[in-house]
């Protein structure tokens, strides 16, 4: 048996299964809307050429309410397949910057947890801090990148100081275990914090091997290295917001903690968090001005993740999600419950004022991070899913639509989703944009979601047809990775047949906490 990074049995692997169609020599899929990541404007009718995984032509066969001209179609070669995708939206893959793999004790094992990214047009994650162990981490990428099992590809992070018998307490120490990462197969590494002169060993050495870095800016570290230091030191990417209101700190160097707070109570850290956007240099103030001109100058990345803690800001919204019940796994409902021992679990009395301190929070960062992208700055989409209310794949979308109120155009939600993602990972020349020459990964909706994000959730988007009855609309119809074509429907179907049959094992009911 694996175990995690904490000891705890590793989550069950994805199995073996051949799922999806292909690939195949050539893939067309023909008549689709192009909405790519470049923030070109939608064009459509296209025909788009794939060959042994790779696109070699993006054709335009007609113009808007005409038919389509038969003459300028690509030949579809013996053997190819063809996909008729008229009437339909295609987008580059989605990536998650900010994807843990399940976790044994939410009982949400990887083929539950990649087939609900893969239903929501997720094909690229990153894992950062691979909690299930590196091997175990590294073994599901390798499956994945072979296509042995539906999965998006991986890069896998590790946690900084993973499988290490010592504490790390030297330069030098930290020098030798980022050598013994990179040796054993990892993309990067996942800090949280350290010493300074430790992060700046870990994080040169690792630049030096040519790997990827992101970073918690835990707050037992934070008061020593912020955000700032992290962009300072070449670190790629930040997750979270832990770490940049402190580098915007102007009257204070410390966090404004109660003097009874205690970080072991996760109500007093994320509750108190609340009021941290509150305590740094105001908006377009000369200290603001200048922390997010030298980290857009240093090329640091934001991975904001901002469904993660919108509970914050309603709890009774998140929990009472409509996904919950029928895609939600007995145990991982039991997990998001209020919590003494539970990370993330922290509703030990959560009500009106700290919501309104977090709507506050959300105020103030949604307008570092728009302005952030309005400078030239790099914004991605992570979810960090499995904690606080927050649903592998349908936190993805929530995700767009949050990055939507904050300020960005809905194609710039759409580059933050893809583009920017793979930039960020540094796999941008295979992925993220549609162009000809990168990998044959896509997503295709019969709805356009510039107008609605909702359309892309599983659950699809309420509409009330012309007779008076509701309809559902939407949800992602196929998700193609690798030139593989995966019906997006029936993934979801098979996670609904997951929980349905893990609920029936247990008995167990979705009930409310305390009801």
């Amino acid at each position: 048996m694996q175990l995690n990074a904490f000891g705890q049995a590793a989550t069950m692997k994805a199995p073996e299964v051949k799922e999806g169609d292909g690939p195949h020599s050539q893939l067309v899929i023909r008549g689709a809307t192009l909405i790519n990541s470049t923030l070109a404007p939608p064009t459509g009718p296209v025909d788009i050429v794939v060959e042994k995984n790779r696109i070699v032509s993006i054709t335009t066969v007609g113009v808007t309410g005409q038919p389509v001209d038969a003459k300028r179609r690509p030949v579809l070669k013996p053997g190819g397949k063809e996909l008729q995708a008229e009437g339909m939206y295609l987008m580059p893959g989605f990536i998650d910057t900010h994807a843990h793999i399940g976790g044994g004790s939410k009982n949400a094992h990887a083929e539950y947890v990649f087939k609900l990214w893969m239903a929501h047009g997720v094909t690229t994650i990153a894992e950062p801090g691979s909690m299930n162990g590196r091997e175990w981490t590294l073994e599901e990428k390798d499956k994945s990148a072979k296509n042995l099992i539906t999965a998006p590809r991986i890069k896998a992070y590790s946690r900084f100081g993973l499988g290490s018998n010592t504490p790390i307490s030297t330069p030098e120490q930290a020098r030798a275990w980022v050598q013994a990462n990179a040796k054993a197969g990892s993309d990067g590494i996942k800090f949280f914090g350290a010493a300074p002169e430790i992060m700046k060993a870990a994080i040169d050495e690792n630049k030096k091997l040519g790997l990827r870095s992101m970073m918690h800016h835990s707050q037992t570290d934070v008061g020593r290295w912020n955000a700032l230091n992290s962009a300072r030191a070449g670190l790629n990417s930040m997750e979270h917001w832990y770490g940049l209101p402190e580098a915007l700190f102007a009257d204070r160097t410390v966090q404004n903690y109660s003097l009874d707070y205690n970080y072991t109570n996760e109500q007093d850290r994320f509750g108190e968090a609340g009021t941290l956007w509150k305590q740094a240099a105001p908006p377009f103030s000369e200290k603001w001005n200048a922390v997010m001109n030298e980290m857009i100058a240093l090329n640091f990345t934001l991975s904001p993740t901002l469904n993660i803690y919108e509970a914050n800001r309603d709890l009774m919204r998140a929990r009472r999600a409509e996904w919950h019940d029928e895609y939600t796994m007995p145990q991982l409902w039991r997990f998001y419950e209020p919590s003494w021992n539970s990370h993330g679990s922290y509703w030990h009395s959560w009500g009106t004022e700290q919501e309104i301190q977090w709507k506050e929070n959300y105020r103030l960062w949604m307008m570092f991070l728009n302005e952030y992208k309005n400078r030239g700055g790099r914004v991605t989409t992570g979810t960090d899913s499995g904690f606080i209310y927050e649903l592998f794949g349908f936190s993805f979308i929530r995700e767009l639509e949050l990055l939507r109120e904050a300020g960005f155009h809905p194609l710039e939600v759409i580059k933050a989703a893809t583009l920017n993602g793979a930039e960020s990972l540094g796999i941008d020349q295979d992925l993220g944009s549609v162009e000809v020459g990168k990998l044959a990964d896509f997503v295709l909706v019969e709805e356009n979601p510039l107008q609605n994000f909702q359309v892309l959730y599983g659950t699809g988007a309420i509409r009330l047809m012309p007779d008076n009855k509701v309809t559902r609309v939407g949800g992602v119809r196929y998700t193609i990775k690798d030139g593989v074509i995966y019906d997006a429907k029936k993934l979801l179907a098979d996670v609904k047949k997951m929980v349905d049959d893990e609920k029936a094992k247990t008995g167990m009911k979705i009930v409310q906490p305390g009801r």
